[in-house]
């Protein structure tokens, strides 16, 4: 993959990833991804496992899991058992160290920013809300619609349209490699972190830079 390099003092928008990057959540999700094992009757895994094979599209993702393919209704069942233990779970989830005060940093510094993640819309806009960090972004956006490759790409081309951003002047910070691509694709720029639920090597094969936090991420931004 070619290095992903940018201009960061062109930067003057952020759009954030939610889950794994703003929110401390890994936890849940393997809570969450052990309880779909329990039920198709594969053993539990263990974290670094799960980054190291954690991808999208997420239908193909699990039946390498499982070690078989979905028959009709079995990817359904999956993703309803994956929802509500994964929900089960979000209370005991924090935001991720240096949350919102990073935010903060950004908006102080004449930057615009704004959210876009791949969990449902209904679920996310309260949940942002509840978090009280609606006040912070321009626009807030879940996942309304359905792709083929059940990438971020699309919904990024849209997130951005709808607020007239240029997307040369953009930076996503997420914590998987659809991230890096949806922001290739969409002709934004992305810094990764390695908070979420992919691994530092699989993050830094995107070509995109790679740090450990959001903090690290505004830093490099601001360094530029």
């Amino acid at each position: 993959m070619t290095e992903m390099t940018f201009d960061r003092n062109d930067i003057t928008h952020i759009v954030w990833d939610w889950n794994g990057t703003l929110l401390d959540d890994n936890h849940a999700n393997l809570a969450a991804v052990n309880a779909v094992c329990a039920a198709f009757g594969r053993a539990p895994v263990e974290m670094e496992y799960w980054k190291s094979v954690f991808r999208r599209p997420l239908v193909p993702c699990y039946e390498e899991l499982l070690g078989r393919s979905f028959v009709d209704g079995e990817w359904e069942r999956c993703e309803r058992l994956y929802d509500s233990h994964y929900l089960e779970h979000l209370p005991s989830c924090s935001l991720s160290e240096g949350v919102p005060d990073v935010l903060h940093t950004w908006r102080d510094g004449g930057g615009s920013q704004s959210l876009l993640s791949m969990a449902s819309h209904d679920h996310l806009v309260p949940l942002i809300d509840e978090r009280g960090l609606t006040g912070h972004f321009e626009r807030v956006d879940g996942r309304q619609f359905e792709t083929e490759q059940d990438s971020k790409a699309e919904h990024l081309v849209r997130h951005l349209d709808r607020q007239g951003i240029d997307p040369a002047k953009v930076v996503l910070i997420g914590d998987i490699d659809d991230d890096a691509r949806a922001a290739r694709e969409a002709g934004a720029n992305a810094i990764l972190v390695t908070s979420g639920l992919m691994a530092r090597e699989r993050l830094a094969a995107t070509g995109a830079p790679v740090v450990d936090t959001p903090v690290a991420a505004v830093a490099a931004l601001r360094a530029a």
